[in-house]
C-alpha cells in the first residue's frame, strides 16, 4: 500500500505550512495568518484553481466551525450560567465556606488547589482565577501560606490539571479527536487526558508543596495586611509581558472578575448583602444545586466506565448534557434573580454574552483548525467538495511514504509528540496547537503501533500545560500572578521543575498503560 502513495507538491506545501506555523508559535506570534495562507496554497496545489484556493480559505474555516460548534455552544451556555449565578452571588457562596477551614498554610495550599480544580473543571480557569483569588487566597495568606505558593496551587490545579483534561466542557479533547481522525473518539481522548492530567498535577502539586513548605509561617492577620500593601510593581510587570502574548488570556480572565477584590470578610458580606432579601434563599439554593447538578453529570459520564451497567454516553452526548444542564440552570437562576417578566429579556443577554466570550476565547482556533483539516482525508473532502474518501490525507500519506525513516520506538514517539505540544504552547495559547498534535497523533499512531487517542492526549498535555498558564509568562499565568501579587517570572521559575517532572511521569504512564 505504501508503494502506491504518490507525494506531490500539495504534500510538501502542507508540510512547509506546518513548519511555518510551529516556527511562528516559537516566535510567540499569532498563527492565524500563516494558517489562512497555508490553506490557500494547499488547496491551490490540490486543485490548480486560484478560485478554489480562495474559496478553500472560507470552506476550511466553515468545516472547522461545523466540527467544533458544539464546543462553542457549551462554552456559551456555561458562561451564561456563571453570569446568572453572579447576579445572585451564588458563585461567592459556593466557595466562601472553605475560608473557615483554612486553619494553617499547609491545609490552605491543598484547599486552594482543590477548589480551583473543581471550579475550573466546570467553568474553565477563566472565572476560577478571580473568584478563588478574591475569596480564598486572602484567607490562605492570613493562614500563613506564601503568596507564591498560592499562585502555584491555583496555576497547577486550574490552568494545568483542569484545563489540560477539560473533561466536563470537552473543548480540548474535542479538538484533539477531530484532528486525529474519525476513528478516534473524543470520549476516549478525554478519559486518557483526565488520567494523565491527574498524574501530572498530583506530582506537580506535591513537588510544589515540598519546595514551598519551609516558607509557610504561623497564621497572622499581619500577613494579610502586608500582602494587601504589595501592589504596583507586579501589575506593571504583568502589563509589559502581557503584550508579548498572542492570545490575551489574562484580559479574558479579568473580564469574568468581580468589580473589586473581595479580600476581607466584611467585603464578602457586603457583596452578599447586595442580593435582595427575598432572593437570599435562592442565592443559597443555587450555591448548592449547581455543584450537585454538575457532579451528577460527571457521575453519568464516569459510572459507565466503571462497569456499573449505566448506559454510556455516545458521541457528543456528554457535551450536549453539560450544555443542556447549564442552560436550564441559567434560566432557573435568572428566573429567581429577575422574576418571570425580566427573565425573558435577561436570559438572551446572558446567552449573547456567552457567545461573545466563546468566540473571543476560541474564534481564532477555527482558521488554524481549518488548515490542519485540509490535511486530513475526512474533513479535506468536505473542504474541497469531494465525495467521502476521495480527498488525500496529506500528513498521513507523507508519514506512510517515509515510515521507514521513523524509528519504531514508543518512547521517542510519545516524547516527540509531547515536545511538539509544548512547542505549540509557547505562544501562550494552550488550544491553538491541538489541531497539530491531534493530526500528528492520528498520522503517527497507526504507523508505529501507538494508540492515536493516547498519543493525542499526550500532545494535549504538552500544549495545554505549557500554553494554558503554567510554563510561559505571557499566558494566563499573568492573571494568576497579578491576583496573587507576585512577579510572573518568579511564578514561572517556581513552576518549571514540578510541571516538567509531572509531564515526564504522565507520558511514561501513558506508554505503560495504553500504548
Amino acid at each position: 500500500m505504501s508503494q502506491q502513495v504518490v507525494i506531490g507538491a500539495a504534500h510538501w506545501i502542507y508540510l512547509a505550512g506546518v513548519a511555518v506555523i510551529v516556527l511562528t508559535m516559537i516566535l510567540r506570534a499569532n498563527v492565524v495568518v500563516p494558517s489562512i495562507v497555508g490553506t490557500a496554497l494547499v488547496v491551490f496545489a490540490l486543485t490548480g484553481s486560484p478560485v478554489s484556493a480562495l474559496a478553500g480559505v472560507f470552506s476550511a474555516s466553515l468545516v472547522a466551525a461545523k466540527e467544533l460548534f458544539n464546543i462553542f455552544l457549551v462554552i456559551a451556555f456555561m458562561t451564561a450560567l456563571l453570569n446568572a449565578l453572579k447576579t445572585l452571588r451564588s458563585d461567592i457562596r459556593m466557595v466562601e465556606p472553605f475560608r473557615m477551614v483554612m486553619k494553617n498554610g499547609h491545609s490552605a495550599f491543598f484547599i486552594l488547589a482543590g477548589i480551583t480544580y473543581v471550579i475550573s473543571l466546570f467553568f474553565w480557569p477563566t472565572p476560577a482565577v478571580p473568584l478563588v483569588s478574591a475569596i480564598l487566597l486572602p484567607a490562605a495568606i492570613a493562614a500563613g501560606l506564601p503568596p507564591l505558593a498560592g499562585a502555584m496551587a491555583i496555576a497547577i490545579a486550574g490552568q494545568g490539571m483542569a484545563l489540560s483534561s477539560d473533561y466536563v466542557i470537552g473543548v480540548a479533547p474535542g479538538i484533539s479527536a477531530k484532528a486525529a481522525g474519525a476513528a478516534v473518539s473524543a470520549a476516549v481522548v478525554a478519559d486518557r487526558a483526565l488520567a494523565l492530567s491527574i498524574i501530572t498535577g498530583s506530582i506537580a502539586l506535591c513537588l510544589a508543596y515540598l519546595t514551598m513548605r519551609k516558607h509557610i509561617v504561623p497564621a497572622s492577620g499581619a500577613l494579610l495586611d502586608r500582602w494587601q500593601a504589595r501592589a504596583g510593581g507586579t501589575a506593571a510587570q504583568a502589563g509589559h509581558i502581557e503584550g508579548s502574548g498572542t492570545f490575551d488570556k489574562a484580559e479574558i480572565a479579568r473580564g469574568t472578575a468581580h468589580s473589586e477584590p473581595l479580600a476581607t470578610d466584611s467585603n464578602i458580606e457586603a457583596s452578599l448583602s447586595m442580593v435582595a432579601r427575598r432572593r437570599v434563599k435562592w442565592s443559597k439554593c443555587f450555591a448548592i444545586v449547581t455543584p450537585i447538578a454538575f457532579l451528577a453529570v460527571v457521575a453519568i459520564m464516569v459510572l459507565p466506565k466503571l462497569g456499573t451497567g449505566v448506559q454510556d454516553l455516545k458521541g457528543g452526548d456528554a457535551a450536549a448534557l453539560v450544555g443542556g444542564v447549564a442552560a436550564v440552570l441559567m434560566m432557573l437562576a435568572t428566573l429567581a434573580a429577575e422574576g418571570p417578566r425580566r427573565m425573558l429579556d435577561v436570559c438572551p443577554e446572558h446567552i449573547t454574552d456567552g457567545f461573545v466570550f466563546a468566540f473571543k476565547a476560541m474564534g481564532s482556533v477555527l482558521p488554524i483548525a481549518g488548515f490542519f483539516f485540509v490535511g486530513a482525508g475526512e474533513t479535506a473532502a468536505q473542504i474541497l467538495g469531494l465525495p467521502p474518501g476521495k480527498a488525500p490525507s496529506l500528513l498521513f500519506e507523507l508519514i506512510q511514504a517515509y515510515q521507514h525513516t521513523i524509528p519504531d520506538n514508543h518512547v521517542l514517539v510519545a516524547f516527540g509528540v509531547l515536545l511538539v505540544g509544548m512547542i505549540t504552547g509557547i505562544d501562550g495559547s494552550g488550544f491553538a496547537g491541538l489541531p497539530l498534535t491531534g493530526t500528528l497523533a492520528g498520522a503517527l499512531g497507526p504507523v508505529v503501533g501507538f494508540d492515536p487517542a493516547t498519543l493525542a492526549a499526550v500532545g494535549q498535555m504538552g500544549a495545554v500545560w505549557t500554553g494554558g498558564g503554567t510554563l510561559v509568562a505571557w499566558s494566563s499565568l499573568i492573571a494568576v500572578a497579578g491576583f496573587a501579587r507576585v512577579p510572573v517570572l518568579e511564578a514561572v521559575r517556581a513552576l518549571l521543575i514540578p510541571v516538567l517532572i509531572g509531564l515526564t511521569c504522565s507520558t511514561v504512564a501513558a506508554m505503560l498503560l495504553w500504548s
